[in-house]
């Protein structure tokens, strides 16, 4: 089916573009959206009338989304979620939590601006793409982790950390305090064989 498209469409053509493209995209997706029109003669025609309307409709939305994409660009938020030891989550984080969690850090933004390729299922940093416009999209950082703390810790080490690492960790911090204990009574007793 030949269609024409009112804006520009990622992966498909530019605004006023005439492309060919599966029925049931067109009736189901781009139409319904009023992403195009039909390429009929009259819809042709229509366009051409409206064309200066268009491009200063997108040209303005365009103008608005560049300056949100410039106080959000490197948007970074935390979702706490329940995990196994190895990091793997009992669920996953899906675009509308992703845009549910911009949404509360000061970022409107709805789930269909989310373009992730699959919902992330493991924990750690992952870097998501917000498409603000058809052709203005910025990078965030979604920090997925058990705890605040652990969130915390992800952001300072840029990645995930298991179970087994944070106990390890615990385990050495122990360690190097039972050490400095052991070396404070060391000198003491060493000051009173002394004196």
């Amino acid at each position: 089916m030949e269609i024409i498209l009112l804006e520009r469409v990622e992966n498909l053509g530019q605004m006023g573009q005439v492309v060919n493209v599966r029925p049931g995209y067109a009736r189901n997706y781009l139409l319904p959206q009023k992403k195009a029109l039909r390429a009929t003669k009259a819809n042709l025609a229509y366009f051409e009338k409206q064309r200066a309307t268009l491009e200063a409709v997108n040209l303005k939305r365009r103008t608005e989304a560049e300056e949100v994409a410039g106080k959000m660009d490197g948007a970074k938020v935390v979702i706490i979620r329940q995990a196994a030891e190895t990091g793997v989550l009992y669920g996953s984080v899906s675009p509308r939590d992703i845009a549910e969690a911009l949404s509360e850090a000061g970022f409107k933004t709805d789930r269909s601006q989310v373009a992730i390729a699959e919902p992330i299922k493991t924990l750690g940093l992952t870097a998501v793409r917000i498409v603000l416009h058809p052709e203005v999209s910025i990078s965030a950082t979604v920090n997925v982790a058990r705890s605040a703390e652990e969130a915390e810790l992800q952001e300072q080490r840029g990645g995930m950390i298991t179970t087994a690492e944070l106990i390890e960790e615990e385990e050495e911090a122990e360690a190097a305090a039972e050490a400095a204990e052991a070396a404070e009574a060391e000198a003491a007793d060493s000051e009173e064989a002394q004196a």
